[in-house]
């Protein structure tokens, strides 16, 4: 067995584990590992890092959450398990991300636990304040996770064991560094980044010398290239005390010294830090003398144009921003339900997740039948994780987000929350409006106010498609709901239609799910003119079948 996972492994292997979901699959490769290894499996600890020089995202939030579902999976098969969340606050800034004030241009190099915070709600520093919008992303999923700030750590002394055997070991590392990336960086310098006593930058100070026995970095502050631009030392030279957080180890050797000082055994990462990782796993096994931990590798999340969701670029989206307008669960849908493959995702694309939701929980509750069983125990264990292994005990009322916010488009201001929920129950929707169903309507119009919905491509048969077109031919100007209500079933019979077809084909064309609301009303609230548009630009462009 591999100590790393391929991802095609973790998801297309044919038996079933646990609960059939690839967060079961790696635990029980967690398991299996450890157990060979000989290690105490009292409590099995995975870990996440979270970047601190930049607002946070639902791609970095996704580390945590997905090494959360790994957790989750290991108390699944019995065994205490804890998430480490590992904030990398001691990091230098090493570029401005977009839309943040000049002046942090005049902090670069500095840790961001030293930088003023450049908002304005009381936190410490920017590393404080970057951290704890991803702590508060991780508190709104519901996940429970120990928290670790890099630079308490290494003010605290947490990492000195690990940092004084990297440093003693430094020509071994460097050449091994070169032999894996062809980097010849630390064939001259150590993996260790002094904070200059005078000028109290990082990155910048070339680290020459370790001092074994009074634990000190011996450097001179000369300058070094950060974020692809060279930034000048003050010249400075002193020594930096490794007992004391003076200075912090390199990317390319920090993350085995906190895997070591922490006990950790799982750890996923995106495909661009492979080399990193593969370095630092040499370093725990050969260095450290602490067997790396087990890992899976994903790609990043990107946007709807297929570029990389970045912080400095400025297209991410942020963790508050999704909760804002879904619930918790459809986002820890989109990190459960697979890890392979690219993941384009977008806010716009909301109605679409959360319908996702309701499909998974309708197969969880019986009420759609998969008939692949492997397929079925899949959809039901990543529901069961969605819901952080504790599921409803009922299924909730299920009403189409696209309806929601097509009611939300046209309510009154003032009252647009009552209105819809007025609607809802004289469409027959639901039977009463619940917490769960107030909630949606407020993601729904939290939606409705930035963006519109697109016309998806549906599948109907031709017979379909013409009493489609003609149903919009004959309500544009009707708004009596009776008589619209009576002209689909008069339309659906002069069709040779059964009714529940033509029913289905109106739904999926206005609100993407197989079954809704009273028609009559939903159509004369929305607008029968409107309507009427797109069902015809719908079936114009009918995927037919």
């Amino acid at each position: 067995m591999s100590e790393e996972q391929t991802l095609d492994q973790v998801e297309e292997d044919s038996s079933l584990i646990g609960r059939g979901t690839w967060l079961d699959r790696v635990a029980s490769q967690v398991i299996e590992r450890e157990k060979k290894l000989g290690r105490d499996l009292s409590r099995i600890r995975v870990e996440s890092g979270l970047g601190a020089s930049g607002i946070p995202h639902i791609g970095s939030l996704g580390d945590a959450a997905r090494a959360y579902g790994v957790k989750l999976a290991l108390e699944e098969a019995g065994y205490k398990s804890e998430l480490i969340a590992y904030s990398d606050d001691m990091d230098a800034l090493r570029k401005v991300p977009a839309g943040l004030p000049d002046f942090l241009n005049g902090e670069i190099a500095r840790p961001v636990s030293e930088i003023k915070d450049p908002f304005t709600d009381g936190h410490d520093s920017y590393g404080a304040h970057m951290s704890a919008l991803l702590l508060e992303g991780l508190d709104q999923l519901g996940l429970h996770y120990t928290f670790k700030s890099g630079y308490e750590s290494y003010k605290k002394g947490l990492l000195v064991k690990q940092i004084d055997l990297i440093l003693k070991n430094a020509d071994l590392i460097g050449s091994k560094i070169e032999e894996l990336t062809g980097q010849q960086k630390y064939l001259e310098t150590l993996p260790y980044f002094p904070q200059c006593s005078k000028c109290h930058r990082l990155n910048v100070a070339h680290a020459y010398k370790y001092d074994a026995q009074e634990m000190k970095v011996y450097y001179k502050c000369s300058g070094d290239e950060i974020g692809k631009k060279w930034v000048d030392g003050c010249g400075n030279e002193g020594a930096a005390d490794i007992r004391k957080g003076e200075g912090k180890l390199s990317w390319k050797v920090e993350f085995a010294a906190r895997w070591a000082a922490f006990d950790i055994r799982f750890e996923a990462h995106g495909k661009e830090l492979r080399d990193s990782v593969n370095i630092n796993d040499w370093i725990c096994d050969n260095v450290l003398q602490y067997p790396h931990p087990y890992h899976v590798v994903y790609e990043l999340f990107q946007d709807k144009s297929g570029k990389k969701i970045s912080k400095s670029v400025g297209n991410l989206v942020s963790p508050q921003k999704w909760l804002s307008l879904a619930s918790p669960q459809s986002l820890l849908l989109v990190y459960f339900k697979r890890i392979i493959g690219a993941r384009n995702i977008s806010e716009e694309d909301v109605p679409t997740y959360m319908d996702d939701y309701d499909y998974h929980e309708d197969v969880y509750f019986g009420k759609v039948k998969e008939p692949n069983k492997m397929k079925e125990a899949r959809l039901k264990g990543v529901y069961y994780y969605s819901n952080l292994a504790n599921p409803p005990t009922f299924p909730s009322q299920h009403v189409p987000y696209r309806m929601l916010v097509e009611l939300a488009s046209v309510a009154p201001a003032e009252n647009a929350e009552d209105y819809v929920s007025k609607r809802l129950v004289d469409y027959k929707a639901v039977k009463e409006v619940t917490d769960d169903v107030r909630q949606r309507i407020r993601y729904a119009l939290n939606w409705s106010k930035e963006f519109t919905l697109e016309e998806d491509q549906v599948q109907m048969t031709e017979k379909q498609r013409e009493a489609v077109l003609d149903l919009a031919s004959k309500i544009e100007h009707v708004n009596d709901q009776q008589i619209i209500q009576t002209k689909i079933f008069d339309i659906a019979r002069s069709h040779g239609l059964e009714p529940s077809e033509f029913f289905s084909a109106l739904y999926r064309s206005l609100l993407g799910v197989e079954r809704g609301p009273r028609l009559g009303p939903y159509i004369v609230d929305l607008g029968p003119a409107k309507v009427a548009r797109k069902l015809k630009d719908v079936a114009e462009k009918t995927d037919k079948s």
